[in-house]
């Protein structure tokens, strides 16, 4: 049975050194409390750094024997790698970049070359333990080239990598020196994971505009492998947070605050000392309040919980300096004798305590400036035993797009931020109870083991789909196979696609007019009793007309739009309009005066952009660009945009060539059919086929819905022989 190994950067259990000796201490994380029950079952292990630098051989051993009892495997890090992979390339690259603040960001190739080398030690630690049939999940954005190491090692392997930070912007990524190195070892898992659709997004543009590889469906094309991108909103453990605010030790130390407080209402601030959570933002908000409405002064107290980290870093030890000197300024200009404006603690605090705090707080302000989810917005819901308690929450943080309920604010309008304060301290109880009830549901029901749960399910139905579109090499045994089926048949169909299968492609589209031998190939098959030789093409009618129209084909032009059967006339497969021409010509125009060899064909109701002849890199470029612009425009009509090779289209949505195969085959009945195609488009057909068809994809055996490939048109045409 495989095993499930997990690979992140931290392992759930910190080793601390004392005095005596080293200690081994359960880290708090949702990720630990998610994944705990997985990696301790089944002889699975957990892959990280224990946190601490070890220089001695023997201690080394010791850790490692300790950890291994709890199915844990350290990966140790040396000195110089703790300084430029974790508090370089990570946090000082990484970090800001994905965080939307590039003004910190540094790019050191010191910093990049270490990167590297732990991704590769971890790769190695990682091949040590796994494998062939294991499951392997990486972790975060400390080990975004450890998928693609690990594919290069074990290209079966199945990889699943989850991004716990937000992805950022195509216009971001672009800045970094080693962009398409990050992007490419992300690329390496079967399935990628973030926590919204908006990262989804953002990286599947970055995809594109990098790489050049097309998305379809959430699937990214990637050396004949499919990758599966979709989002996976991490929970929380709601029920040990519930059950921790109902805890006699969470009740006892609500009682010592309160007595502390006495009337006071509270609102609640909790984060990481970090630039990205925008606590200055909220303490100078928490000010405009009590300037705004003097009624609150004396009567509401912002208690701030403030969790060290990094202070020795030159933005973070910055930061600290700011909110020690905006604490000090307001409380200094609003306290009296029996009143605080805020309480700051700089520390971080047990389960039970946070707890209370969260029972305590009328209000909690969960406002950063960016975050990949934030956990402790569902951990106060949670915590609200008795519905009554108001959200408010920054449209930056990926929780936002599942807490509907909360009071959604931008973090840098202090102005909205000190009304929505306002209105939560005002709100009338049934309304907090009415909010509150629908997010606990939300939350209560996506929690971080159903989280787990739904992304190791992907994982698996991916890597099946995966080994499900596998196309087999038309071998010597299936092409037997088939020549048996083919000549006890009575009745039978060949669709047969024209560039790229039947004639190799060229820089100009018009002189790929059949060779002699092919037109007496064609001739030769077309005439053998019980043969109906199809072409179904992309192109358009009166150019297959032009060069295959006095042989007895049946004809299927502009995937499916146009139909000929042999000896008749053209017919549509159904009415249809063609004045959107008009509209999406001038966009068309606009990237052929961009792209030098690029050009437009116009058929009757399609129209066509070919960039075959252009500069491969420019080419890719202005497609991806093109492709996003037509998308926009196309979307909500009746239109489709088409991928083909080295070509953009423009069509009626509904008819394609699938579609058109499946009237030949319902007309004619065939006893044997065979489809031959070799790009997108001749899917269609192959997925629109029975399952005993012969259906053969041409060129690359990426992901298809084809039975068997072939390598190249030449490989078509001796099978085509054989047929004779």
């Amino acid at each position: 049975m495989p095993r499930t190994i997990i690979v992140s950067n931290r392992l759930p259990t910190k080793v601390l050194r004392t005095e005596e000796s080293l200690s081994f201490q359960p880290s708090e994380g949702g990720l630990a409390t998610g994944l705990g029950s997985i990696y301790r079952a089944d002889g699975n292990v957990w892959v990280g750094w224990p946190g601490l630098y070890v220089n001695d051989s023997a201690e080394e051993q010791y850790v490692t024997e300790q950890l291994q009892g709890d199915s844990m495997a350290p990966v140790f890090l040396t000195e110089a790698e703790i300084r430029d992979f974790y508090e370089g390339f990570s946090n000082s690259t990484l970090w800001p970049t994905f965080h939307y603040f590039t003004q910190f960001a540094t790019y050191e190739q010191s910093h990049w070359d270490a990167y590297v080398a732990v991704n590769e030690k971890f790769c190695r630690a990682v091949l040590a333990h796994a494998g062939p049939e294991d499951i392997i999940w990486v972790h975060d954005y400390q080990l975004l080239l450890l998928p693609e190491m690990l594919r290069s090692a074990r290209p079966d392997a199945t990889i699943g990598f989850f991004l716990h930070i937000p992805f950022p912007s195509y216009e971001l990524i672009r800045v970094l020196p080693w962009r398409t190195e990050l992007i490419r070892g992300m690329l390496g898992a079967d399935l990628i994971g973030f926590h919204t659709f908006g990262y989804l997004r953002h990286f599947l543009s970055s995809v594109s505009q990098l790489l050049g590889l097309p998305a379809q469906n959430g699937q990214i094309e990637v050396d004949n492998r499919a990758v599966r991108v979709d989002s996976f909103p991490m929970g929380i453990d709601y029920d040990r947070y519930a059950k921790a605010a109902e805890s006699e030790a969470a009740l006892e130390h609500e009682k010592v605050y309160r007595e502390a407080l006495r009337a006071t209402r509270v609102i609640l601030s909790i984060d990481r000392l970090d630039y990205t959570k925008g606590i200055a933002q909220r303490i100078r908000a928490f000010e405009l309040l009590l300037q705004r409405y003097p009624e609150w002064r004396e009567q509401v107290s912002l208690i701030m919980l403030v969790v060290p980290s990094r202070d020795q870093v030159a933005q973070y030890a910055a930061l600290k300096e700011e909110i020690d000197e905006l604490v000090g300024r307001i409380n200094a200009a609003y306290r009296t004798i029996s009143w605080n404006p805020i309480h700051y603690f700089y520390r971080s605090l047990p389960l039970e305590e946070l707890a209370s705090l969260y029972r305590l707080a009328e209000v909690a302000l969960v406002t950063p400036m960016r975050d990949g989810m934030n956990l402790v917005a569902k951990e106060f819901v949670a915590s609200k035993v008795d519905q009554r308690g108001v959200l408010i929450l920054s449209e930056r943080a990926g929780a936002a797009r599942e807490l509907s309920d909360a009071i959604i604010i931008n973090p840098t309008d202090i102005n909205q931020l000190a009304e929505a304060m306002h209105d939560a301290l005002v709100m009338p109880e049934d309304e907090q109870v009415q909010r509150m009830a629908a997010m606990q549901a939300l939350v209560q029901r996506y929690n971080v083991f159903s989280w787990t749960k739904l992304f190791l399910n992907q994982l698996a139905y991916t890597k099946m789909k995966q080994q499900t579109l596998a196309t087999e090499t038309l071998a010597l045994a299936p092409a037997t196979q088939l020549l048996e089926a083919y000549h006890a048949a009575a009745q039978r169909l060949l669709l047969l696609d024209y560039d790229g299968t039947l004639m190799p492609f060229h820089a100009n589209p018009q002189r790929v007019q059949p060779d002699q031998e092919l037109r007496q190939l064609l001739r030769a098959l077309s005439e053998i009793p019980g043969n109906r030789v199809v072409i179904i093409s992309g192109r358009d009618r009166t150019t297959l007309e032009k060069w295959l129209g006095d042989l007895h084909v049946d004809f299927i032009a502009e995937h499916g739009v146009w139909l000929r059967a042999a000896g008749e006339e053209w017919s549509l497969f159904q009415p249809m309009r063609n004045d959107w021409k008009r509209d999406l010509r001038p966009v068309l125009e606009l990237y052929v005066a961009r792209t030098a060899g690029s050009f437009i064909e116009e058929k009757d109701y399609s129209l066509v952009w070919h960039y075959r002849r252009a500069d491969e890199e420019l080419g890719a470029v202005r497609s991806r660009e093109l492709l996003n612009h037509l998308t926009f425009m196309t979307s909500n009509t009746d239109l489709q945009v088409l991928e083909g090779n080295k070509v953009l289209e423009i069509k009626n949505a509904g008819i394609n060539k699938g579609t058109a195969a499946a009237r030949w085959l319902s007309q004619y009945n065939p006893d044997f059919t065979l489809a031959l195609g070799d790009d997108r488009t001749d899917e269609d057909t192959f997925r629109a086929l029975p399952a005993e068809a012969y259906t053969i994809r041409v060129g690359s055996a990426a992901h298809s819905s084809a039975r068997f490939h072939v390598a190249s048109p030449k490989d078509v045409r001796e099978l085509l022989r054989k047929l004779l």
